[in-house]
């Protein structure tokens, strides 16, 4: 048995909460006119320029796809092809991400889909310790 812990997963985005039994997101909500912002702090609301604060505000995990790319040449190392996201979440502001789960074929791909957010490892990206990265990605609703 060894004492050396095991390495913690990390949040790939500051929009990212790992502190419960499952990631989460959690954005900022302006208590003056509700614009939200993905960053972990803010002094005044870009919109309105209210310095009344901010509130957290945790999205429902569904939107709708508002744009996508399929990437086919990349960085060296990310393996293509990938589909590069846009998403108008149903409550929160939109998020990009990858989208999986779907064809790397336009003429298959709705433009204007249901998807849901899912939280995974971060395409086995690791950081110089061993922990890995969660990040978000969007995966399409089951037809109704």
């Amino acid at each position: 048995m060894t004492d050396t812990p095991l390495p913690s997963p990390l949040p790939a985005a500051s929009y990212i909460q790992l502190d419960g039994p499952e990631p989460r997101l959690s954005f900022l909500k302006c208590r003056s006119c509700g614009t939200m912002f993905l960053e972990p702090e803010r002094l005044a609301c870009a919109r309105c320029g209210s310095r009344d604060g901010f509130d957290a505000h945790e999205p429902r995990y569904e939107g709708t796809l508002h744009s996508y790319s399929i990437v086919h040449r990349s960085f060296p190392g990310t393996a293509v092809p990938f589909i590069s996201a846009v998403v108008d979440i149903d409550d929160g502001p939109s998020l990009k991400g990858n989208l999986r789960g779907v064809p790397f074929d336009a003429d298959q791909i709705d433009g204007a889909m249901r998807v849901r957010i899912v939280f995974d490892d971060a395409l086995g990206r690791r950081d110089a310790d061993g922990n890995a990265y969660i990040s978000h990605f969007f995966e399409p609703l089951a037809a109704d």
